[in-house]
């Protein structure tokens, strides 16, 4: 977890981290896997320094469909 979080994020955290051990989902990638969902919580509720609604990476295209013009 990131420095800053709130003891409830942290508790968190480690409910979802157990919870896909118990489970068996995401084998070995648990941690991160958590991680991920409880930070994209935060950036949704404005705990952190970025901005609200920029929880992507930005690396996708949107609308990048190609029509083939008229001849």
């Amino acid at each position: 977890m990131p420095r800053g979080a709130s003891p409830k994020r942290e508790h968190e955290y480690k409910e979802l981290e157990h919870q896909f051990k118990q489970e068996g989902r995401y084998p070995g990638r648990e941690e991160e896997v958590a991680a991920r969902i409880v930070n994209k919580q935060r950036a949704e509720a404005g705990e952190t320094k970025q901005p609200p609604g920029r929880t992507g990476t930005g690396h996708r295209r949107r609308n990048t469909t190609r029509r083939n013009k008229p001849s």
